[in-house]
């Protein structure tokens, strides 16, 4: 199915600031009629303000969203922010969601997801991906915001890089905090923010991020993001560099993301396993 500004365009709105860049670049390059399937206790309130029109449901109800997508003459969605990890353990879900649970063998992000994925396109409606409206968002090769790189830059790139496409290529987590050689926190279940307060206690200043997608990355979900909150947690745990892949990841709020990386000297880089650092 092509994407056609004359379509209806389906957003999934999770949490921060991805889904309004996403309606707003969506608008901007053209689509006349957005609605948003919108979640409690997730979804930005005020954000709903800005589509056509808005279902706001519970974190399970599948069924409600193949209904309000129906409704509304969907036939493109996109997955746009992240919701809270622990939420997926906390699901109240509809039939139509406990008949797709009860299939999985796996029950982690991607095989939910993809699931989901495989329910709306027998429903009509093509899952796009997640970076659609987004090109100019993707992060670049070399430095991306904040202070010239340093020794410590490449030292923990060599350490973090192998260990975190290991992690990710057995769907455990995307990223893992360094410092001068030693793997100190990997992603679990708890999600990005908790591994940088993990790794940064440990680390007592001076430690590095590094964040990448997973090996035959599936470009509907799960995208690796990095926005002003990352940046936030980074700082308050006194992580100095972010290690991101170039090509794979989205750096929201750019120029925002830039004036933080430079007024609290963290460096950004943006890293490609085809380009020595």
């Amino acid at each position: 199915m092509s994407d056609s500004p004359s379509s209806v365009l389906g957003i999934i709105a999770g949490k921060g600031n991805y889904p309004r860049l996403m309606l707003q670049e969506a608008r901007r390059q053209g689509r006349r009629r957005i609605v948003m399937a919108a979640f409690e206790g997730e979804t930005d309130q005020a954000l709903a303000a800005e589509a056509d029109q808005v279902e706001w449901m519970r974190v399970g109800q599948l069924g409600k969203l193949l209904s309000f997508f129906k409704n509304a003459e969907v036939s493109e969605a996109v997955m746009a922010g992240q919701i809270t990890p622990g939420r997926l353990f906390d699901l109240r879900p509809d039939w139509k969601a406990l008949r797709l649970l009860l299939s999985l063998k796996r029950r982690n992000a991607e095989s939910l997801f993809g699931a989901v994925a495989d329910v709306l396109e027998n429903e009509g409606v093509c899952l796009l991906p997640a970076t659609t409206y987004l090109d100019k968002y993707l992060a670049g090769l070399g430095l991306i915001a904040g202070p010239r790189r340093d020794g410590q830059l490449k030292w923990d790139l060599e350490t973090a890089w192998p260990v975190v496409i290991q992690l990710s290529a057995l769907d455990v987590g995307q990223c893992a905090v360094v410092k001068k050689g030693t793997v100190l926190a990997v992603e679990g279940y708890d999600g990005t923010n908790a591994t940088i307060r993990r790794g940064g206690k440990l680390a007592r200043g001076g430690a590095t991020l590094c964040k990448l997608s997973k090996p035959n990355q599936d470009m509907r979900f799960d995208v690796p993001v990095i926005g002003l909150n990352t940046l936030e947690v980074c700082y308050e745990a006194g992580i100095k560099r972010i290690i991101v892949e170039a090509g794979m990841t989205l750096i929201l709020d750019l120029e925002d993301v830039r004036r933080f990386c430079q007024d609290h000297r963290i460096t950004l880089w943006g890293h490609s396993e085809r380009k020595p650092i």
